[in-house]
């Protein structure tokens, strides 16, 4: 399961392979579908008063969370994010055409109430509090902002999103009630503060990358964490004795870290309520086990391949690397995990768009498959062929593939090797569990090309400042190290915008800049499907929406 901030993207560790099932005749074949981005999700939709009071909601887990404060470097994962998504406030949720609300648990309004400077108006719900009944405020808001400024380095974001352009937050008509004010617009600004933390944990570096490391100190939700057994890999929340809102049907949410392999098991054993189906066999399979249904929906994530291009690192050069991504059969990459179950399957050629979300363009030029001409540029560039590899000033062409243990990754990455053996260019690949792929691997640069996929939202512009300005003195998300002075401008220039029109046409000249430089190969985006137990409601592919986790529980 997917769980999304509304701007953050998530890193995903797992391949986000589009294989879905949009139905099933008798034989058991599965039925092309799609992986654009649509207006509808397949949740099993009940009335609560129709699930039964209790029951044990059973998820799983790619890699245990590192942090679980998801706005510090280590725990901005899809790990992190699922647990944050039941503990902790947010004020806007979307439903599953992307459209953004209030939520009115954790706010009573959020108003955009000036443009000249840019203010926005955070009016608290005076019920919610912190799981220790203090209350939350407007000072909250204040200390996160500046946590996320980027004013203090010391603060290990994975995001700024838009808080380093806010000038000051002051208190409202009461604690109640924040004011926000600009110092430059910022045009996602519906996005900040999702999650909101207390200022216990935002108000000082140490406390900001540390005082979560084990566990949420305070949350504010319909559940709070109860039990964490790092032995057995596992996470417990129950209810919330000081929830406000609408009673959970559930009693408990258990979190298991899954090897990739165990998922389809677990769910055929029934020891899980839902699980991802990536591969054909799998969702097969899945779909003819007891009491399982399939349910998907398109969601915006998406993998793709990421080189290192860090100062001194061998694809340092952007023209090498594009010549390494015109050397990838991306369209035979995508046909191979996709064919039969994706209709006409394509790969993505956007890096901040999703196929099926407005302002989706094709911007990937710079990088169609060109064997012919990758060989010619890496001639020019000075690597020459010896034997079976190129060189250079005695250093050998030979890149380090790094990815999550998955057999979907390890066969892209196979036929990202036979393609790069055929222009001189030797790829080892190298697999890592998901727990520590980010923080030991990935993160520290430990890398070439590195695979993974990136979790996004219905409000996509904010990646473009978390994953694709690059400040070496703050990296946030930007895993590849590469980014121009050029690119920073127009990102600051995109995301200042208010015009959402505009703001996606400087987008797209974001995107393509971000194709010129070489920094990844998109490969494609989510069909979203998941394996279900068919007595599970208000649950299952969300899309683009929102789990309300007050609504969540078992047929009666």
């Amino acid at each position: 399961m997917r769980i999304r901030s509304l701007t953050t993207r998530l890193a995903v560790p797992l391949a986000a392979f589009g294989l879905i099932l949009t139905g099933c005749s008798d034989n058991g074949a599965v039925a092309p579908g799609t992986s654009t981005i649509g207006s509808t999700n397949d949740i099993n939709p009940v009335d609560p008063s129709q699930l039964r009071d209790g029951g044990n909601l059973r998820l799983v887990l790619s890699s245990f969370p590192e942090n679980f404060n998801v706005l510090q470097v280590d725990g901005g994962t899809e790990s992190g994010a699922m647990v944050a998504g039941p503990t902790m406030p947010a004020p806007f949720v979307s439903n599953a055409a992307g459209e953004l609300s209030v939520d009115h648990n954790f706010f009573t309004d959020v108003q955009l109430t000036n443009t000249s400077p840019q203010q926005v108006t955070y009016t608290i719900n005076p019920k919610a509090v912190w799981s220790d009944g203090s209350p939350i405020t407007w000072e909250d808001l204040r200390s996160q902002a500046n946590a996320q400024s980027g004013k203090d380095n010391a603060y290990l974001v994975s995001a700024l999103s838009g808080f380093d352009r806010v000038e000051k937050v002051e208190r409202g008509v009461d604690d109640r009630q924040a004011i926000v004010t600009f110092s430059q617009p910022y045009g996602e600004w519906r996005g900040q503060f999702s999650p909101l933390y207390p200022k216990s944990v935002t108000a000082t570096p140490e406390a900001f990358n540390t005082a979560n490391r084990d566990g949420l100190t305070l949350s504010s939700g319909p559940f709070v964490i109860s039990n964490i057994d790092r032995a057995q890999q596992r996470i417990t929340l129950s209810r919330n004795p000081q929830w406000w809102g609408d009673t959970p049907k559930l009693d408990t949410i258990t979190f298991s870290v899954l090897d990739h392999t165990a998922w389809l098991p677990a769910i055929q054993n029934n020891e899980l309520d839902i699980a991802y189906m990536s591969g054909i066999e799998n969702v097969t399979a899945a779909r003819n086990a007891a009491n399982v249904v399939i349910r998907r929906a398109p969601e915006p994530s998406w993998s793709h391949l990421t080189f290192n291009g860090a100062p001194g690192s061998l694809l340092e050069d952007p023209q090498l690397r594009i010549a390494i991504s015109k050397a990838i059969d991306r369209q035979g990459i995508v046909t191979a995990s996709q064919n039969g179950v994706v209709e006409n399957p394509k790969p993505l050629n956007n890096h901040i768009f999703m196929a099926g979300q407005k302002g989706y363009q094709d911007n990937a030029a710079p990088i169609s498959y060109d064997p012919a001409e990758a060989a010619r540029m890496l001639d020019e560039l000075g690597w020459k062929l010896n034997g079976d590899v190129r060189e250079k000033d005695g250093r050998r062409l030979e890149l380090r593939d790094v990815m999550y243990q998955q057999d979907a990754w390890v066969q892209t990455a196979q036929i990202v090797q036979q393609n790069l053996a055929a222009v001189g260019v030797k790829l080892t690949i190298q697999t890592v569990p998901g727990t520590g792929l980010f923080k030991d691997v990935i993160d520290p640069g430990n890398f070439d090309i590195a695979q993974f996929s990136w979790g996004g939202s219905a409000l996509p512009l904010g990646a473009l400042q978390q994953i694709y300005y690059y400040d070496p003195n703050n990296l946030m998300g930007n895993k590849a190290r590469i980014g121009s002075p050029e690119l920073n401008a127009l990102i600051d220039k995109t995301i200042a915008e208010l015009d959402p029109d505009k703001a996606i046409e400087l987008a797209n000249q974001c995107d393509q800049m971000i194709f010129a430089e070489g920094y990844s190969i998109p490969l494609h985006q989510a069909s979203g499907t998941y394996a279900v137990r068919d007595n599970l409601a208000n649950y299952g592919a969300f899309g683009l929406a929102t789990p309300d986790y007050t609504k969540v529980g078992f047929l009666k």
